[in-house]
């Protein structure tokens, strides 16, 4: 109150603003003012101008250059984010709502965690204020008409895609080995490269000559092909990989090399010059569904792979997929299983230093690690408690159930195969083989903290 008793009027509350500013390209962002600079100046003048009601602006910059909008994956906004959760802003101010975000659910998802911390949002050129009812009415409006004008052009690129290829055309993707990509005004365009052209067709007759993928992938090594190398717009190299198997057997089902297009699962005539003969190309098709290569479905662990999805080899840092054998013997077939390094199998026998395991000793040793492992009661506890949530819809004794744990032997042995296996990934998070030092590292799932949990052993396979 003044001298002369009259009270002032009270000082308007302060409010923290932030700026947040964002460009999808790098494009002129090394000039001295550039798109964010421009986008920052607006939103500061509109910030001045609601000074008289306690806005100010935040001295740290948010700016995302080079970041798409169709994602959260920003350094800016995360940081931005993060400092609305600590309670350090009051406001954030954007030129417009598509700086923010393209994605209606990152939108709302970004929105609801402002209102929660009591933040309001504003765009100045869009004229709206979340703060208010109707600026709230205004920004679900114009959300709403973004995302049907950009489903609507989704819409319309698929659907150009679609008629392009039903004319033949190549409608955009990675540059093949065998054609080099020609841009003119009526689109993309492949031109055979002759040199290209000749490792296909070898590829193609190697296949035919070795009778399986492997064999390939070797001599694609041995002679130092790669895959296709390309230059993109903005001058970075891509391509130029090592062959692996996955990556014959696409060349060898493309029909780009027959001289045509696919979409989805029709095949078009194509503009461009075929590299392989039909009769070649028929021939491998029948060789690759001959060794079972034809991409069908398969039955879910039909081998009896205990541990699949769960070993790995450590030197290539990838897992080991359960493969079988089978071999001619005096008594019939008699079928051998391992678990193969992934990179082994893709790569070749010599990339890997432990390339294979004996899938039934491997399986003995891991259950002999389980068995010790239960023994622990707090470990049987949380067992028993996972095992409840995991059959909930079936009614099971707690007494029983713990018995069964704690003897672990009849409990094993009257388990299907399937149920055994649920119980392995129950139990153990991952296996890693050391082929330095030819042990293997068992590691569980965090039941119960306990020092008597093994970790490594040596192998016994």
């Amino acid at each position: 109150m003044s001298h002369n008793g009259i009270a002032k009027p009270a000082q308007p509350k302060a409010v923290r603003c932030a700026i947040y500013t964002r460009k999808s390209t790098e494009e002129g962002l090394d000039q001295d003012f550039n798109s964010l600079d421009a986008q920052r100046e607006c939103c500061e003048h509109y910030v001045a101008s609601m000074e008289g009601e306690g806005w100010t602006c935040l001295p740290d910059r948010y700016d995302d250059g080079g970041f798409t909008g169709g994602n959260m994956d920003r350094p800016a906004l995360k940081r931005l984010l993060a400092e609305i959760e600590d309670g350090k802003v009051d406001c954030v101010v954007i030129y417009k709502y598509d700086r923010l975000s393209r994605s209606m659910p990152d939108f709302f998802r970004m929105l609801e965690a402002f209102e929660k911390r009591g933040v309001a949002f504003v765009s100045v050129t869009q004229q709206f204020n979340t703060a208010t009812s109707a600026g709230r009415l205004m920004l679900n409006m114009l959300l709403s008409f973004a995302q049907f004008e950009r489903d609507l052009v989704s819409e319309r690129t698929r659907d150009k895609i679609a008629a392009a290829r039903r004319k033949g055309k190549w409608a955009g993707g990675r540059p093949v080995l065998g054609y080099d990509l020609i841009s003119n005004p009526g689109g993309s365009k492949l031109l055979v490269n002759d040199s290209e052209a000749r490792i296909v067709q070898s590829i193609f007759d190697l296949y035919i000559e070795k009778g399986s993928l492997m064999p390939v992938v070797e001599q694609c090594r041995r002679r130092g092909w790669t895959t296709k190398t390309w230059t993109t717009k903005a001058g970075k190299p891509q391509g130029g990989k090592t062959i692996d198997k996955g990556m014959v057997y696409a060349m060898l089902t493309n029909v780009v090399y027959l001289g045509k297009v696919r979409h989805h699962e029709h095949v078009y005539e194509g503009e461009h010059e075929a590299i392989v003969e039909p009769d070649m190309f028929e021939r491998v098709q029948a060789q690759l569904r001959l060794n079972g290569k034809n991409g069908g479905s398969r039955t879910r662990n039909a081998h009896g792979a205990l541990l699949k999805g769960l070993v790995r080899c450590k030197a290539c840092d990838c897992g080991m997929v359960h493969h079988f054998a089978s071999k001619k013997a005096a008594m019939g077939t008699k079928r051998y299983r391992y678990y193969v390094c992934m990179r082994a199998q893709k790569e070749g026998w010599s990339s890997c230093p432990a390339p294979s395991l004996p899938a039934g000793d491997l399986e003995v040793f891991v259950i002999e690690q389980i068995r010790a492992f239960v023994q622990n009661k707090d470990v049987a506890a949380s067992v028993v408690e996972r095992a409840r949530n995991m059959l909930a819809e079936s009614r099971v004794d707690d007494d029983e159930l713990e018995g069964a744990i704690e003897s672990f032997e009849p409990l094993w042995d009257a388990l299907t195969l399937g149920e055994r296996e649920e119980l392995v990934h129950l139990l153990i998070d991952r296996i890693e083989y050391e082929a330095a030092t030819e042990s293997l590292s068992v590691s569980f799932h965090e039941l119960a903290a306990s020092d008597e949990c093994p970790e490594e052993e040596p192998c016994l396979v």
